[in-house]
């Protein structure tokens, strides 16, 4: 039983729905390992729900993730470190893997490892008051998990900036790089994510898991696209799909997710 995560598939007669991951660690959501790996297993478990078409994850209106439970981090030797490193890194990239589209709903503050987690959603929506950043330097530490992800999403200059200063971003400068999709006022973050969410309750799922599997193999995405394109002449969607379009043109299509 999840302590600190919790999975909300909200009720309605749509075949395929919006989970919410909701972050509950108060009062500030800070990530330790126990919350990063219930992040994780929760993850796995809406990948494996057919019944899931998007995935929003969210902490609640006065806080996404101020950071890194630096508490915890502070008693770890090197050994430790070292044997932590991997896991925690896979935790903290489980939106990443995901085969839905993903979307961060960010209030109040999102940092370090918050931000790193939010980093692999394929969208972030903030409040116009949120701050952002990635303040591990400041402690001593680096992102493990957010270094590439920011880099490719913003440029290596601007990356490095953030990353070696450790400063907040502000809402203006985190949308002009590119950090963040959309501005909203705070009280509308959850719905404006939910609402880009639930445009794909519809859509062809697989076809989505082949695209986003085709952006998540970087630079071997060109023979990626190879694979995931010519698997879906196996899956019901695209004949669904193709038919429809040839008969009635695009947005015309019923599709059934397989």
């Amino acid at each position: 039983m999840a302590e600190f995560v919790t999975l909300e598939l909200p009720e309605g007669d749509a075949a395929r729905r919006v989970a919410v991951l909701r972050i509950d660690r108060p009062p500030l959501n800070l990530l330790n390992l126990q919350l990063a790996r219930e992040l994780s297993e929760a993850a796995d478990a809406v990948a494996a729900d057919p019944t899931v078409a998007a995935v929003m994850v969210y902490g609640d209106e006065r806080v996404f993730s101020a950071g890194d439970d630096l508490a915890e981090l502070a008693v770890l030797g090197a050994a430790q470190a070292r044997a932590l490193a991997a896991d925690l890194q896979g935790h903290l990239g489980c939106l990443a893997r995901l085969p839905q589209p993903t979307v961060a709903a960010i209030s109040g503050y999102g940092l370090g490892a918050g931000l790193e987690l939010a980093l692999g959603a394929d969208r972030r929506i903030i409040g116009d008051n949120v701050k952002l950043g990635l303040p591990q330097i400041k402690a001593g530490l680096i992102p493990l998990a957010g270094i590439r992800r920011l880099a490719l999403l913003i440029g290596p200059g601007p990356a490095k900036d953030l990353v070696y200063s450790g400063r907040f971003v502000e809402p203006a400068e985190a949308l002009a790089l590119g950090l963040v999709d959309e501005v909203v006022p705070p009280d509308d973050v959850y719905t404006a994510a939910l609402r880009w969410a639930q445009q794909f309750t519809a859509a062809p799922a697989r076809a989505l898991a082949a695209a986003k599997a085709v952006f998540e193999a970087g630079p071997h995405g060109l023979d990626r696209a190879q694979t995931e394109w010519s698997d879906l002449f196996t899956t019901e969607d695209r004949r669904i799909g193709t038919e429809s379009y040839l008969a009635n043109g695009p947005g015309a299509a019923a599709f059934v997710g397989r």
